[in-house]
């Protein structure tokens, strides 16, 4: 878990602004399950391969389970086998923020949803990945909720 987590930091983005939604811990706490909870409040990570959108091709817009705030579109979203669901950019530059995360001993970017502060995951670069950007959004399934593209007509 960071050091940093949404439930300690309070409502302030990393410069200095509010996040747009707040909400009191307690009210966080009965919306969300205790897993939910625990991932988007308190930095938590879900276990690799079992997320409902690790493998999903179902084309649509990934929102922030706690708050419904877009996040990142299903063209964005790639096979990287690392057990968690991956993007190569998020919907709009100002949808995340980003955060130094030193937890695991060694300097990481956190990703947290720009609209309510719920840790999303990690973003990682370099790792030769052919996409268009060479960033891995490394994202928790339970920091999202997918709402599938209308049918084609």
């Amino acid at each position: 878990m960071s050091a940093s987590t949404p439930r300690n930091d309070g409502p302030a983005r990393p410069d200095g602004t509010e996040y747009p939604v707040q909400k009191p811990e307690a009210d966080w706490a009965a919306e969300l399950t205790p897993q939910e909870y625990h991932v988007l409040r308190e930095a938590g990570t879900e276990a690799p391969f079992v997320g409902e959108y690790t493998d999903s091709k179902t084309e649509g817009v990934y929102s922030c389970r706690a708050c419904g705030a877009e996040l990142f579109r299903s063209a964005g979203k790639f096979d990287s086998h690392c057990g968690w669901p991956s993007f190569f950019e998020p919907l709009a530059k100002d949808s995340v923020v980003y955060l130094e995360d030193v937890s695991l001993g060694r300097s990481r970017t956190e990703v947290r949803c720009a609209a309510c502060g719920g840790h999303l995951g990690h973003v990682f670069e370099g790792e030769g990945y052919n996409t268009p950007t060479d960033l891995r959004y490394c994202i928790n399934s339970i920091s999202l909720r997918m709402l599938p593209a209308a049918p084609q007509t």
